[in-house]
């Protein structure tokens, strides 16, 4: 797994690394919904507290690839506040890996493809793995990802955060002739919504997991609720991450089309956008 940890990729690694039919190897940390080293120590904390710090950390990218202006704005943003800069967990006992996230990825996925990757946040991470060894591409034998949008965005009128936090990248890894890349985008987090009531009964199984997760989705739902993202069903939000290994543990909770994404990098209005030619308008092959 690749995050940006985050309250939903906190929900998304606890349930990856306790189910028992995913063998989750190791989790790389990206800048993104916070800071790399927060990132990184959100993961460290999460893992440590459902008894898995056996999965290695690895750090990445503390910066885009190509642009120089992030975490600074490019576009005044809504911020519905539901990532906490630190999780609510004790501070970890363990530490990262010596080795780079994109470094540790070539390497991985070159002594054990077939492996997939899972990537939930910005994809300066994998770009870079990329640029390191191309053949790196075709040792991933299934990408999911969560970002992009159809009809929804949530950074700027037209884009999805971890797209636009670093649009060559991911411009990069939908132009890299992956062998299948499974794009979750905001439209379908959105209709795969947790309530206060599923809270309440996470929280009354009483595990370690269950017990954040009920309380980072409650944080997520109360920051909805204070900004005009609250939308269509009220006490709920969306856990965007999550969606990802829930779909590849049950893939029929997801509907797939065969289409092709590429990536604005230069429109004045429209950095980060994914152009997803859901209408089959263009000559462009699906991707």
């Amino acid at each position: 797994m690749d995050v940006d940890t985050g309250t939903d990729d906190a929900v998304a690694i606890m349930f990856a690394a306790l189910h028992p039919d995913i063998d989750l190897v190791a989790i790389t940390t990206v800048n993104g919904n916070v800071p790399l080293e927060q990132t990184t120590d959100n993961t460290l904390r999460v893992l440590e507290w459902i008894g898995r710090g056996d999965i290695p950390v690895y750090a990445g990218m503390n910066m885009q690839i190509a642009r120089q202006d992030f975490p600074a704005p490019r576009a005044k943003r809504r911020d519905p506040k539901v990532h906490m800069p630190v999780l609510p967990l004790p501070e970890p006992k363990g530490s990262r890996q010596a080795t780079s996230a994109p470094q540790f990825l070539v390497d991985a996925f070159g002594t054990e493809p077939g492996m997939t990757l899972v990537a939930v946040a910005p994809m300066s991470n994998l770009a870079t793995a990329i640029a390191l060894d191309p053949a790196f591409v075709g040792n991933v034998v299934e990408l999911v990802i969560m970002g992009g949008g159809i009809f929804r965005s949530n950074m700027t009128a037209s884009a999805e955060f971890n797209v636009w936090a670093d649009p060559e990248a991911t411009a990069v890894v939908f132009s890299a002739g992956f062998s299948k890349i499974t794009l979750i985008p905001l439209d379908a987090t959105h209709q795969a919504r947790v309530s206060l009531a599923q809270c309440a009964a996470l929280r009354e199984l009483d595990t370690p997991a269950s017990k954040v997760a009920a309380e980072v989705i409650e944080f997520r739902i109360h920051g909805y609720q204070l900004n005009a993202l609250a939308g269509e069903v009220p006490d709920s939000a969306p856990v965007r991450d999550a969606l990802c290994i829930a779909a590849l543990l049950e893939p029929s909770v997801i509907d797939l089309r065969r289409v092709n994404v590429v990536v604005e990098t230069v429109g004045e209005y429209t950095i980060g956008a994914t152009v997803i030619d859901h209408a089959f308008l263009t000559k462009r092959e699906p991707n």
